[in-house]
Parts: structure tokens; sequence; C-alpha cells
């Protein structure tokens, strides 16, 4: 671990790679699991400004939950997150041709409907950030069913860190990565 501004970072993010291969898990991610994506607390009020042109992207079952839960909601443990489908896929959640799960949030985005990507979180995946009163921690979450991206982030040569820059650019900034490509240079020349 190292600190970085008002961060504490696992230096996982730096030495484990990972790249996304979806034609392998088929976005399995974001159907198992216990809980909804974290959501930031002004995510919340954009979920719910935003929702009336997720919608035609988004499935029945989707629509569903959504309007029975709401567009986001409070966890036993008091944590925002996005509804759930009868406690699995996230109520975002869609399916391409290739019955690979996508985000219809993020399908919104790319159509040009709405201007926001999606929850940061799912955006930084697999870093997820814990937020503590004087910092945040930045740790890399390993998951099984995200070893077929371990490996093709190992045979691809591709860093945590370097795979989700864009997501730590939209977290933290273009001087906290800088900073931090500086860290990763003096850590892997050890």
């Amino acid at each position: 671990m190292f600190q970085l501004g008002k961060t504490i970072v696992s230096e996982d993010i730096i030495e484990k790679e990972f790249v996304c291969n979806l034609s392998a898990c088929k976005g399995v991610c974001c159907v198992d699991g216990e809980a909804g994506a974290p959501l930031e607390k002004q995510e919340t009020q954009i979920l719910e400004k935003i929702y009336p042109k997720v919608k035609p992207f988004l499935r029945k079952k989707g629509i569903k939950a959504i309007e029975q839960q709401d567009t986001w909601v409070t966890s036993d443990f008091g944590e925002l997150e996005t509804p759930l489908i009868e406690g699995k896929d996230c109520a975002y959640v869609i399916f391409d041709e290739k019955n690979t799960a996508m985000c219809a949030i993020e399908e919104a985005y790319n159509q040009g409907e709405i201007d926001w990507k999606k929850p940061i979180s799912c955006h930084l995946y697999p870093i997820r950030v814990q937020d503590y009163n004087e910092f945040s921690a930045v740790n890399y979450h390993k998951w099984e069913i995200c070893d077929d991206a371990c490996s093709l982030g190992k045979e691809l040569q591709v860093p945590i860190y370097k795979f989700v820059k864009q997501a730590l650019i939209r977290k933290f900034g273009e001087n906290w990565y800088a900073e931090l490509e500086k860290i990763a240079q003096k850590l892997l020349k050890k």
C-alpha cells in the first residue's frame, strides 16, 4: 500500500494484470453477486434524472424492478446501490445477441441519449474504492468469475491501473493519475 494524495492505494493495481474478456465471461459480474452496483450519493440524483432516457433501452424485467424499487436503493448496511431483478441481475442489465450482459445506461450513453457513461464503481471494476473520512482506499477486488480477464491481462501485459485509466481519471483526476504512473514506474523497476 502507498499514499497518493488523499488515497491509500494497493500495489495490486500496479502489479496485477487485467483486461475484461466479455467473450469468455459474458458479463456475469452484472448478473452475479448479492448486491447492486455501489453508487455515490450524487449518482443517485443522476440516475433519477436520466431514467426516462435509459428506460427505452431496458428489459421489461428491469423496468418493473426499477418502478417497484426506484432508480436506486439503500442496502441493509446503508449503502447506495442499483436495484436488482429478483435479487440477481442488476436492473440496468440488458443482453446482446450473443447473450452477453451489457449496461443499458452505457448503451444510452453510446447512442448519445445521455452524457453519463455509467456508475463509477462499474467503470472502475476490478478496482473498488472505499471512502473514509480522511482518505479513500483504492483496492483490487479479486473475483473468480474474472479469472479469464486476469489471464487475458497477463497475456496482453496490461496492468489493472492501465486497464481502468479513464475511470481512474474520471474519479481522481489527471494529476492523480500522472502521479500514479510515476509511482508505478518506480515500483515496476524494483
